[in-house]
């Protein structure tokens, strides 16, 4: 698979920008077999992060450019052949350089949404590049999922396991994109963007109300899995852009109209700020928790077995993990 890279860790990024996902370090997670991901060196010009309630979150805009140069170099953990980097797009320049690709360009394999850390995959040879993309779209058609993720919701789903099926549409609404459900969809509509969507998931572990999920989706479309546990009534810890569409009276949550529901931050009851130590300020940072932990890949080359690339949780998410009482089972 010349030319391919994986990002590792860059330490959690809270992505308020485009860029390359984060593959934040955790222990005790995802102990198959596989390939772990670790770092090849560490940033000496990272800075420390004592003292932040969300451990291990870097700040993109606390960094110069050689900065986070270091801290995406020292994330690449993985290289087979023609070298390959992983980048955020204003300092791929640079990065190549250090990385020695000269002008080899790069091509997006698979990553996640913008706010989402876990693994990013990157190849500078448009060969392995155009082979990876044709094995995730044959995987999708036959229902195979190839992504795992992580995530925390606040609420526990009401079945153990399951499938969430849905259209949906996306909606520029007061200047902003938002993913939108639509029930009994036409044809008209699928000519128009709608989409049929299908993930998997099951509840991990449960407790103090919330859980720790495994999602796969089948489908690929924005916010896709942030949608769907929100369909289930039990949106992800830290979506602050669509968990708003969850109300609650007495005590029962339901839904409220997605089209008339504007984006808000998310704001945890009060139990759940005391479990977290967080204030209501501190929660209105909280970053999304949903991490892409897993990915299968055909083998390295012709007849070898495939292969299975980990991504550890970032220090945040185990804390959260840890103050929830939530542990893998």
């Amino acid at each position: 698979m010349g030319g391919c890279s994986v990002l590792g860790r860059i330490w959690g990024v809270w992505w308020r920008r485009p860029g390359v996902r984060a593959v934040p370090k955790a222990p005790g997670f995802g102990t198959e077999a596989g390939h772990r991901l670790r770092p090849r060196g560490s940033s000496k010009r990272s800075r420390p992060l004592g003292g932040q309630p969300f451990p291990g979150l870097l700040q993109l805009e606390n960094l110069s450019r050689e900065e986070l140069v270091d801290v995406l170099r020292a994330a690449v953990v993985d290289q087979k052949g023609k070298p390959g980097e992983l980048t955020l797009f204003s300092v791929l320049p640079k990065l190549s350089q250090s990385l020695g690709l000269g002008d080899q360009e790069l091509q997006v394999v698979q990553a996640s949404g913008k706010e989402t850390s876990g693994l990013v995959l990157l190849s500078s040879c448009p060969q392995t590049a155009s082979r990876l993309q044709k094995f995730f779209i044959h995987s999708r058609r036959a229902q195979r999922p190839t992504a795992t993720y992580c995530a925390v919701t606040d609420g526990i789903p009401a079945t153990s396991e399951g499938k969430i099926q849905v259209a949906l549409k996306l909606e520029h609404v007061d200047g902003v994109d938002l993913v939108i459900p639509v029930k009994s969809p036409s044809r008209k509509d699928f000519q128009e963007g709608v989409k049929r969507t299908l993930s998997h998931f099951r509840v991990v572990a449960m407790g103090s109300g919330c859980a720790l999920v495994q999602l796969q989706p089948l489908t690929v479309f924005p916010s896709q899995l942030q949608v769907h546990m929100v369909l289930q009534l039990c949106p992800v810890l830290g979506d602050h852009t669509y968990s708003a569409r969850v109300g609650t009276v007495l005590g029962q949550r339901f839904l409220l109209p997605a089209e008339s529901t504007k984006p808000q931050r998310q704001v945890p009851d009060e139990a759940l700020l005391r479990r977290l130590c967080l204030t209501p300020s501190q929660a209105a940072q909280l970053p999304l928790h949903l991490h892409l932990h897993c990915l299968h890949l055909p083998g390295m080359r012709p007849g070898e077995a495939p292969m299975k690339l980990l991504a550890p949780l970032p220090s945040y998410f185990s804390r959260t993990l840890q103050c929830l009482g939530l542990h893998q089972q």
